[in-house]
């Protein structure tokens, strides 16, 4: 990702967002349905997230599905 995706990304993504797991795409996955909150996107352009099931598995924007909590 170059640095104007990962800015967006950011933008979009800010601290806080409250997000819930549609699907992630990993050998050990988050399980489909944990929520969570995002700590920080990084440099990659990968969105940190802390789990409720106490999991810290970065999201891949490209790979990763999951919808916005608007609590």
């Amino acid at each position: 990702m170059n640095e104007k995706q990962v800015k967006s990304l950011r933008e979009k993504y800010p601290k806080g967002t409250r997000i819930k797991l549609r699907y992630m795409d990993d050998p050990c996955p988050v399980p489909s349905g944990t929520k969570g909150e995002i700590t920080h996107v990084d440099d990659m352009g990968q969105i940190h997230v802390k789990w409720e099931n106490g999991s810290g598995l970065a999201l891949i924007p490209e790979k990763d599905k999951f919808w916005i909590l608007e609590e």
